[in-house]
């Protein structure tokens, strides 16, 4: 493109990402990098609007305003790390620790992949657009959000830091942060995605007695757990249905099941039988099937159990339903992603569709049209911890710039 000579300050860049990883943002406990993204917009000059969402979390939305008779343009981005760190088999790991360093070219920290890296590039490629003077006709918004992780409050499991699954976004989107269209840095290994699943939290929940384990005998089939057993296993007939079903599939990738958790009976009293376990299934479900739709069938699933296993009481609880998002391959904002990602790297950017959730679903029902494009997803394992190619963020900083500069024009 022609135009002014748009720099990105590697170290600056870095600097900024390292500041993000040093705040602990674990869902629940988003505010104060949700000040330091405040922080970062007054640097610049970017109008500034606080969002309190609730207690501890904020939203931060920073806006550079356009001189008119343009496009605007959201990245979107959210502040809740995946994990706290504090969890007992990551403590011990540098990269999973609030505390960043930088090894063989290399940024590593809690939450650099996932995603602070796209948030610091968001902010370096806005303040490198600003720096060499360019005045685009939109409007630039950069949307720091809280909550985004895939969790939910369920049982005992209750407060901020188990709202998730776009709490920040759907917030954002009823006070003012909307725009004609939306980047998602997600990392997706430098490829567009032009569609994620969804997913449905399903329980189902089979009942036995509840007895001392001295008047137990002659009775292990109405113990809940040996009871799910069966159960369990009657589901894992139905899994494949789902998964091969041509219905739920999009754009190639079929859909997946996941058997995420199962919960029964006392630890603290396994003298006595349990009178309930509970299953708890993850669905993923494409983004052209209605949720109504997906709640219904799987629904159906749990009545021909209970059919099946009459004695058991069977019941069943939809619990999450967070949809899909999908945008057209002609948009205008995959076309400007594909330019400026060619003009960086060399080549087109590949395309991808992911089943992970993100906030393109709120975005998109609130009609942003929304397009996740980011960083690699860095080695996240137990030995490393979360950690970015400095080089890859640098280009990817520059890309998001270029990006602006089609969408917004200037």
């Amino acid at each position: 493109m022609g135009g002014p000579t748009i720099t990105i300050d590697r170290d600056r860049l870095v600097s900024t990402a390292g500041r993000m990883i040093d705040v602990h943002s674990f869902t629940g406990d988003e505010e104060n990098m949700a000040r330091l993204m405040v922080e970062l917009y007054e640097d610049i000059g970017l109008q500034v609007q606080w969002q309190q969402v609730e207690d501890n979390r904020a939203n931060a939305l920073g806006t550079w305003a356009g001189v008119g008779g343009g496009k605007s343009l959201m990245f979107n981005g959210h502040m809740d790390t995946s994990y706290s760190g504090r969890e007992p088999w990551l403590r011990g790991v540098a990269g999973f620790q609030p505390s960043h360093f930088v090894e063989d070219g290399r940024l590593y920290g809690l939450g650099i992949s996932n995603m602070k890296g796209a948030l610091a590039c968001y902010v370096e490629a806005v303040r490198a657009l600003v720096e060499a003077g360019v005045r685009l006709r939109g409007d630039v918004l950069i949307a720091a959000v809280c909550g985004e992780i895939e969790k939910t409050q369920y049982g005992d499991a209750q407060g901020a830091e188990y709202r998730g699954y776009a709490a920040g976004t759907r917030y954002l989107v009823s006070h003012g942060g909307v725009a004609d269209m939306c980047l998602l840095g997600e990392p997706t290994e430098g490829k567009v995605v032009l569609g994620h699943f969804g997913a449905l939290w399903l329980r189902i929940r089979v009942h036995g007695n509840f007895i001392h384990t001295a008047f137990s005998e002659g009775k292990r089939d109405q113990n809940s757990i040996l009871r799910m057993h069966e159960v369990l296993a009657a589901v894992s007939e139905w899994i494949p249905t789902w998964e091969n079903d041509p219905a739920n599939a999009y754009r190639g990738a079929n859909a997946i099941v996941n058997v995420g958790a199962v919960e029964g009976g006392f630890g603290w009293r396994v003298s006595r039988t349990p009178h309930h376990t509970d299953l708890f299934l993850d669905v993923r479900v494409p983004p052209t099937k209605p949720m109504g739709v997906a709640r219904r069938e799987v629904l159906d699933m749990v009545r021909g159990l209970s059919a099946r296993f009459p004695a058991y009481g069977i019941e069943g609880q939809v619990y999450v339903t967070a949809p899909g998002a999908e945008i057209e391959e002609s948009h205008e904002l995959v076309g400007a992603i594909d330019a400026a990602h060619e003009e960086v790297f060399g080549e087109a950017p590949g395309r991808d569709v992911t089943r992970w959730f993100s906030d393109a679903s709120a975005l998109t029902r609130y009609g942003i049209p929304t397009v996740n494009y980011g960083t690699s997803t860095g080695l996240m394992d137990v030995d490393l911890g979360e950690n970015l190619e400095i080089d890859g963020l640098v280009r990817t900083a520059d890309v998001y710039a270029r990006i602006a500069q089609r969408v917004c024009g200037t």
